[in-house]
């Protein structure tokens, strides 16, 4: 009974393995990218700006003095989007390329 069970489990896990692959990862294609191609955790505002050029868009400000939070600003890229604190970058997330790729989903406007 034990060997039956191993050998459909085997069975299940090799059936599901190819479905697997044909996903492309967000996350896969970020690390495929060298470090140079996004903005470095704390660049400035105009660092950034003067190596990527303007953002498609800039995002309106979330926190600020009336919360205890700093201010985040978002910029948007065509591949990725910049968070800065105050004039700093402290993040930087890749885009999906195309509607098949699994990754996060567009930012909330």
């Amino acid at each position: 009974m034990k060997h039956a069970f191993k050998i459909l489990s085997l069975i299940a896990i090799l059936v599901a393995a190819p479905a697997a692959q044909a996903d492309t990862l967000l996350i896969e294609r970020a690390q495929e990218k060298p470090a140079q191609a996004i903005p470095a955790r704390g660049q400035s505002m105009a660092e950034v700006e003067a190596r990527f050029g303007a953002p498609n868009e800039r995002m309106d400000p979330r926190g600020g003095q009336k919360r205890q939070w700093p201010t985040i600003n978002r910029w948007v890229y065509p591949s990725f989007t910049v968070y800065f604190e105050k004039q700093r970058v402290i993040d930087v997330v890749a885009r999906q390329a195309s509607p098949d790729e699994i990754g996060p989903k567009p930012p909330i406007r």
